[in-house]
């Protein structure tokens, strides 16, 4: 079987750039910056074969034309606004990095063009998931985007198997597990994720782990309607309203 080692490499104030290592191979998703990266490669003797981008803001894409410089067989892939990008992918396409199948899925919601990627590695699944998804948390929605569109992106990945890993590129999970406090006050497993949120990094976690403690994976559960509802003053008859309503409320929690 062949083995994979996923590892964050930090970046920037609080990005995570995740670097899949095989044999002397290495698979980048979204190198916001390229010097910590250079000097994990170099220190590990590794060589970037591909480079998966998320989307196109500047801390997902900052250290790529370094990247290709010092690196230039190494490929790019995105959907077809990154203007870097070798190959366009969109939702299903099928791809494939030493051995291993992927494939990329449309998340729009952050932004209208958000990828996440779905690595198999024969044993569990592992979905890199940029700014669509954080540790009980979602991304915060962009111009010419949708809260109703990320509900939809949710809906899909709440489809994913329980032991699916999951990489957001954020460390939010500290600020994110205060609002999830704020939602349910009286939720054991949120409490229990506070008290260990200061040791990072917090991530990958499991889909399993955030449907328990992530408000926007619970936005179908009585309890989050009715504090939401309560929070909002008005009736919020879908679970869709639900999590329009949640990440409205996050835009102005303190």
């Amino acid at each position: 079987m062949n083995t994979l080692n996923i590892t964050a490499i930090p970046a920037l104030d609080d990005n995570y750039i995740w670097l899949a290592r095989h044999g002397q191979h290495a698979l980048l998703i979204d190198p916001g910056e390229a010097q910590p990266v250079l000097d994990y490669l170099r220190a590990h003797h590794l060589s970037p074969t591909q480079i998966w981008v998320t989307h196109q803001h500047g801390d997902h894409i900052g250290g790529i034309a370094e990247l290709r410089r010092q690196y230039p067989d190494c490929r790019v892939f995105g959907a077809d606004n990154i203007t870097l990008a070798d190959e366009t992918v969109r939702d299903g396409s099928p791809m494939h990095w030493q051995g291993f199948r992927a494939e990329a899925w449309h998340t729009a919601g952050h932004t209208a063009e958000h990828l996440c990627y779905l690595l198999h590695d024969g044993r569990r699944s592992h979905f890199f998931c940029g700014d669509t998804l954080f540790s009980a948390g979602c991304g915060r929605i962009f111009p010419h985007s949708r809260a109703e569109w990320l509900f939809q992106s949710f809906q899909r990945i709440r489809t994913l198997a329980d032991d699916t890993l999951l990489y957001p590129a954020h460390e939010y999970t500290a600020a994110n597990l205060r609002f999830a406090q704020y939602i349910e006050p009286d939720n054991p497993d949120i409490a229990a994720a506070a008290e260990k949120a200061a040791c990072i990094p917090t991530l990958p976690v499991s889909l399993a782990h955030e449907k328990r403690i992530n408000p926007f994976l619970r936005a179908h559960l009585p309890q989050v309607r009715q504090r939401a509802e309560t929070l909002c003053g008005r009736a919020l008859p879908s679970d869709e309203a639900v999590f329009v309503a949640l990440r409205e409320l996050k835009n102005t929690f303190a």
